[in-house]
């Protein structure tokens, strides 16, 4: 009686040639791309959100408006978001005299400064997303690929032995459904990831747009929407030297 097919994945792949090797390179490749993105990112994204969380806390609780940008001052998208708003506002009230009718109204100027800033910030944090996308929507294709090639392989060499039994060819062919296993193992992980840090960038975003229109109506109008937890003398006197700092 003849004994049984052994399974030895590895020695399948240095079989099937170069295509085989190549491929279980490729999704290698991927894996450990995807995993180091993936372990960046979300701790990435873990600080930014805790740091930005401190800045806004510091900002509207700060005695002036320089005090409030010096705190952590462009490590945050928040306060990068500040700085700008307030270098354009100061742009605008060093240049407006010169050419008023020409010249666009502050709301509108600052509003300009901030979107493009949050746009930036977007685009920084969405950096390396696409790789993990690609590798959620490629990976099973390579791993399907290797399988395709396997199995040809694998009863191509089946077919010059002349033996044909079924013991001769689950063997093989099994082996070569590990490529699309493989693919998949890498595949759903990136998937997984991508989705979870397309929503918490969203979250992060819209706590920065947040900021960016609070900022916006205190630079705009002279005073913020709400005081927060503050009484509102002590918010007036906040406002009042902020704005002070910011037409000087």
């Amino acid at each position: 009686m003849e004994s049984a097919y052994e399974f030895n994945s590895l020695d399948f792949i240095l079989a099937g040639g170069p295509v085989s090797v190549l491929v279980a390179v490729i999704l290698v490749f991927m894996s450990v791309a995807s995993w180091y993105l993936m372990v960046v990112k979300f701790y990435q994204a873990l600080t930014i959100r805790s740091a930005s969380r401190e800045y806004n806390n510091h900002f509207w609780q700060a005695a002036s408006l320089d005090a409030a940008l010096r705190h952590n001052s462009g490590e945050t998208p928040v306060s990068r978001v500040a700085n700008h708003a307030v270098e354009a506002a100061d742009h605008h009230q060093a240049h407006v005299a010169n050419n008023v009718e020409e010249a666009c109204n502050k709301d509108e100027f600052i509003a300009r400064a901030m979107r493009r800033q949050i746009a930036k910030e977007s685009e920084q944090m969405d950096y390396g997303l696409t790789m993990l996308a690609s590798v959620g929507s490629v990976a099973p294709f390579v791993g399907l690929f290797g399988t395709v090639w396997g199995i040809y392989h694998a009863l191509a060499s089946i077919s010059q032995s002349g033996q044909a039994t079924l013991d001769k060819v689950a063997g093989p062919v099994g082996e070569a459904l590990i490529m699309t296993a493989l693919g998949l193992a890498v595949a759903i992980p990136a998937v997984l990831a991508y989705n979870a840090l397309v929503r918490r960038n969203r979250v992060i975003l819209g706590e920065v747009e947040g900021f960016a229109n609070d900022l916006h109506i205190l630079l705009t109008t002279g005073a913020p929407l709400n005081a927060g937890n503050t009484s509102p003398s002590a918010a007036k006197i906040r406002v009042a030297t902020k704005l002070k700092e910011v037409s000087a």
